[in-house]
């Protein structure tokens, strides 16, 4: 005679599954991608307040900030592939423990100057493009509440809010859009930056609204950030939204879904 199946095992092998697949999920957030909300307006145009996208934690290897595993070093990095110049890259402060995202200017050695708003590598100038003007209207943005900073001046609320866009063009071919809002701001000029062996130098698209490598960590800023601080590259915006919450689906952005990040 077949034995009789207990009441409650299809609840039991219910929770089971379930706890299976959070665990599983939890190891692939952690070991592989990480989920990213922008706050900030510090890379725009590239990326908006309220972008959602996942971190691609396979893209360097892995170090103690990108897998807290004990399969992971405790100290260093273990790269797969070095960081390439123009990427867009997550990365723990070096001081305070927050998570930033910048694009990454400079490697190990470089000469990083900008003059009168221009970026100079290893005494270089970068090629800039026109690129017309960005705009967007003044009014709260995402959780925080942030309101955009305009180069038209004061705006008031619900006006237009706009920004001179350029395209520079890294050394290796790598283009990407740059805002300007103030002239003769105060990172628009710099002494020449030697990045350091083993440490990278990031800016924001927003040049004038970006805290980065161009302000020491003593004055706020991240300084030369070390290689084990790196966390992943961001590869495509998943969805966006332009709202004070992620689930005000009517403030979606449709035309930024699963946009790559370039």
């Amino acid at each position: 005679m077949a034995a009789k199946s207990k009441p409650d095992g299809g609840v039991v092998e219910t929770i089971k599954t379930v706890v299976y697949a959070l665990l599983i999920a939890g190891a692939f957030r952690t070991l592989f991608f990480q989920p990213f909300w922008i706050p900030s307006e510090s890379m725009k145009d590239t990326l908006l307040i309220g972008d959602f996208l996942f971190v691609n934690k396979m893209a360097y290897g892995y170090s103690k900030y990108s897998c807290p595993f004990a399969i992971c070093p405790i100290s260093g990095r273990i790269f797969a592939s070095e960081p390439e110049r123009g990427d867009v890259v997550v990365f723990r402060h070096p001081v305070n423990g927050t998570d930033f995202i910048k694009r990454l200017i400079g490697l190990p050695g470089d000469t990083i100057q900008m003059t009168d708003g221009i970026l100079s590598i290893n005494g270089e100038v970068v090629p800039q493009t026109p690129d017309g003007v960005f705009e967007e209207v003044m009014e709260a943005q995402g959780p925080m509440a942030n309101r955009p900073r305009c180069e038209n001046g004061p705006v008031g609320e619900g006006g237009l809010c706009t920004k001179t866009r350029t395209v520079e063009t890294l050394p290796g071919g790598s283009t990407h859009a740059v805002l300007n809002i103030d002239t003769n701001g105060y990172g628009d000029n710099t002494d020449v930056f030697t990045v350091p062996e083993g440490r990278y130098f990031f800016m924001g698209d927003n040049r004038d609204n970006s805290q980065d490598s161009r302000y020491s960590q003593a004055a706020g800023g991240v300084g030369f950030v070390p290689a084990e601080y790196l966390i992943g590259r961001a590869d495509r915006i998943i969805f966006s939204a332009a709202g004070r919450r992620l689930f005000y689906f009517w403030t979606w952005r449709a035309d930024r879904f699963f946009k790559a990040v370039e």
